[in-house]
């Protein structure tokens, strides 16, 4: 405890903490001997891409270039825990929805296919034919309309390539991905202001620049090895000026595991020279300050023949400066503060660092994208990059960090329900069919789907699709109303205990093991965070005979479900992963020439960004300016007793995956069912440390909400906010409560009240302790 009596954590992100964090996932699982070659390759030329973040693989690498949960994620994939169909018959699904997130995956990797037995409330072992042709019988017999076929960020070019190809022959878009609920806004936000969908900085721009922004970003736990480059940055005098509600230690101190100089001395690097607790959904607020002082300074430079705009750029490239410059210079301090939740003097401290530097790159992640007005919060930034020319310069540019492992690439190869983003045309040509043109469901209206009854059919690429969505409770309850439920995965978790009226459940190979298929061992390839093109290779033994991989599922799917097709020749794509890379090539001949050849480029192939050339595919034909409607990305007015909910990750998980109760980065050890809240906030509530409250929705659709068995936990936060566990949290979460332009979970600024009372949960709110037979 500090002494506010907060619970934090004093020490650096790295250093020995990391270590016993990959340890402690190491000795539970009990992976291979052989565990330790298989890191020794990960995320190299030649080796495997992990599985966890979408982080870049540099041509110059580490010695090992993995991070804390980059090495646990494998751990995970390697262990020498089985599920077997042993296993289920020991344990109905009823009995297992009672057990927590990390003891369903803890039992190991899946071993065969199974479907689920209504009679017993079990899976039971089936036989691959049976189950590719069961599906495609009940894939034929509904609209196909009415089915949805999801992917998770990990499936890799290849088998995404061929699983939209899938889902348009059978006949639609309906393509969500995990995109859907963290980076839509990205999608839509840079696709509309600059006509580009993804970030424009590489990886050597970190090296080039004399500032960094970072909003709503936990480095530390979500992409650790950006703290390489980012410690490189700050000792070489590069200004780092972080805004998060939460002070993530990753952005404020360093020490590197790789060298023993630091390991054995403690030494620490400063990460952020400035760190701004602003309020959550603040952001606009705090950048709008950013941008008033930016005209300030740039009125005094006139007066002495100097700007500070680069006003060559803007009157090349830019376009709707006036209205943004009216709008900003018209809005007063007062309010600015009062959005933002920080002072002016602060903010012209981190707006004179932006006025003084030449090149500055601006990263954030989903603190930016998950709240109503996440859009604004985007364009906002992007408004802020523009007046000084930083897009499209070598050490400058705008960069969403990316979350799972290839969600990026996904997208790039077609996995979009948005029509307008797929050649279309061309995919008619190569497959002699016609594609739906109509518009697909994305998560959001998925879940809308379900609980209207209108979805049929859902087949899980990977994934926790039921545990990651909002509305939890509700969405848990409709989803038996479908008929087909298919789940392809290396591990059991939550999706897979609730199901439709047919279910199964497909054991895919993961990306450490060797793919053997007819022509020899396979090669996949992702895409990372900025936007390079990378091959995978694994060579470690399968963890069970019967396992099929990602791309033979999916064409044994199709297979069972559609008519033939000269033009469709799955049995031969699953032979040779190469033939696929070769469509690829076809269909996005501008990205992906000679497609094979360049796969084991060291560092990756670059697929190119047009904004980064300073080509503005918008509508207007160059960047625009836009002026937001509302200073607050929240959605939602404040009220007495209402707070604003922070869903937050853990140090020991990876997006829904648990792999322990160890937030070591926040203090926080053995447990997540926990409310973090700040002392002044306490007092005000009348709320003690240790005491057990739930947590209500304050949405104010008629629908009740609500989590239980929270213990309240002294954290440094803003006033008005709380802070809690994803995805624990997200039954507080409206379907309805998303971003207006994306459809993207509002999961950063969720409206809540406390209730005091409430059941103690044993470590996961919401749910019943189970532990392991």
């Amino acid at each position: 405890m500090a002494k506010d009596r907060t619970v934090h954590y004093d020490g650096p992100a790295g250093g020995w903490g990391s270590l016993r964090g990959i340890a402690t996932v190491f000795g539970k699982e009990w992976a291979t001997p052989l565990a330790t070659e298989t890191l020794a390759r990960q995320n190299k030329p030649g080796g495997f891409m992990c599985v966890s973040c979408s982080w870049a693989k540099p041509a110059a690498h580490h010695p090992f270039e993995f991070c804390e949960n980059g090495a646990k994620a494998t751990l995970w994939e390697l262990t020498s825990h089985r599920c077997t169909p042993d296993f289920f018959a020991r344990h109905s699904l009823t009995e297992l929805r009672r057990w927590r997130d990390h003891d369903l995956e803890h039992q190991g990797r899946l071993t065969h296919p199974m479907r689920y037995d209504p009679a017993t409330d079990r899976y039971v072992p089936c036989g691959w034919d049976e189950a590719f042709s069961a599906i495609g019988r009940e894939l034929r017999a509904i609209d196909p309309k009415s089915s949805v076929f999801y992917t998770s960020g990990r499936a890799s070019l290849e088998t995404a390539y061929l699983y939209q190809l899938f889902a348009r022959l059978y006949g639609h878009n309906n393509l969500p991905d995990s995109s859907n609920m963290c980076h839509e806004t990205t999608s839509v936000a840079l696709k509309k202001v600059i006509g580009a969908s993804v970030g424009t900085v590489v990886f050597d721009d970190l090296s080039n620049c004399d500032a960094m922004f970072f909003f709503g970003q936990n480095t530390g736990s979500n992409s650790p090895r950006f703290l390489h480059p980012l410690q490189e940055a700050a000792k070489r005098g590069v200004k780092i000026v972080t805004f998060n509600p939460v002070r993530e230690r990753g952005l404020e101190s360093f020490t590197n595991p790789q060298n023993p100089v630091e390991m054995l001395t403690g030494r620490e690097t400063a990460i952020s020279s400035q760190y701004h607790q602003l309020r959550p959904a603040g952001d606009i607020a705090a950048v709008l300050g950013i941008c008033k002082h930016v005209f300030a300074a740039d009125d005094a430079a006139k007066q002495k023949g100097r700007r500070v705009l680069d006003v060559d750029f803007i009157a090349q490239h830019t376009r709707g400066l006036d209205a943004f410059e009216k709008m900003v210079r018209a809005t007063p301090w007062e309010t600015i503060e009062r959005e933002s939740g920080l002072s002016r003097k602060v903010i012209e401290a981190a707006a004179q660092v932006y006025v003084e530097a030449d090149r500055v790159t601006a990263f954030y992640g989903m603190g930016l994208t998950q709240h109503r007005h996440g859009f604004e919060n985007v364009a906002m930034l992007v408004n802020m990059l523009l007046l000084k020319g930083n897009i499209g310069r070598e050490g400058t540019g705008i960069s969403p960090v990316r979350g799972h492992s290839n969600v990026q690439g996904q997208r790039t190869v077609g996995i979009a329900e948005k029509p307008e983003l797929v050649p279309l045309d061309k995919l008619a040509q190569q497959f002699n069919f016609e594609p739906p043109r109509d518009k697909g469901m994305n998560t959001v209206e998925v879940c809308e789907g379900i609980l209207a009854g209108r979805v049929k059919a859902f087949i899980g690429l990977g994934g926790n699709f039921v545990r990651a969505i909002p509305d939890h409770g509700r969405m848990e309850k409709a989803w038996s109303g479908m008929r087909l439920t298919v789940q392809v995965a290396t591990k059991l978790n939550r999706s897979h205990l609730v199901h439709g009226e047919v279910a199964y459940l497909l054991p895919c190979l993961g990306r450490t093991e060797e793919d053997m298929q007819a022509s020899g061992p396979q090669a996949v390839s992702m895409e990372d965070t900025f936007s390079n093109i990378l091959g995978s290779k694994g060579r470690r033994k399968p963890a069970s005979e019967h396992l099929r991989s990602e791309v033979a599922i999916v064409a044994g799917m199709a297979k069972a479900t559609l008519p033939m097709n000269n033009k469709v020749t799955w049995d031969r794509w699953v032979a040779d992963y190469a033939l696929i890379r070769d469509l690829i090539a076809e269909t996005y001949p501008e990205e992906f020439h000679n497609f094979n050849a360049r796969m084991w480029t060291p560092g990756g192939f670059y697929r190119g960004n047009s904004a980064r050339e300073r080509i503005w595919k918008t509508q207007s034909g160059k960047a625009d300016f836009t002026v937001p409607k509302t200073l607050s990305a929240a959605g939602f007015e404040d009220a007495p007793g209402r707070y604003r909910l922070i869903t937050l990750r853990s140090n020991d998980q990876f997006n829904t995956t648990i792999y322990g109760y160890s937030d070591r980065l926040r203090g926080i050890e053995g447990r997540r069912d926990v409310l973090l809240i700040n002392p002044g906030e306490m007092r005000r509530n009348g709320l003690r440390e240790g005491q057990v409250v739930s947590l209500v929705s304050d949405a104010q659709d008629g629908i009740e909400r609500e989590v239980t068995g929270l213990t309240v936990t002294p954290f440094a936060l803003p006033d008005g906010c709380l802070g809690a566990y994803y995805p624990e949290m997200n039954p507080l979460i409206a379907v309805a409560h998303h971003d207006e332009q994306s459809g993207t979970p509002a999961a950063k600024s969720v409206p809540v009240r406390i209730r005091p009372g409430g059941k103690a949960a044993g470590g996961k709110p919401g749910e019943s302790a189970g532990a392991p037979a």
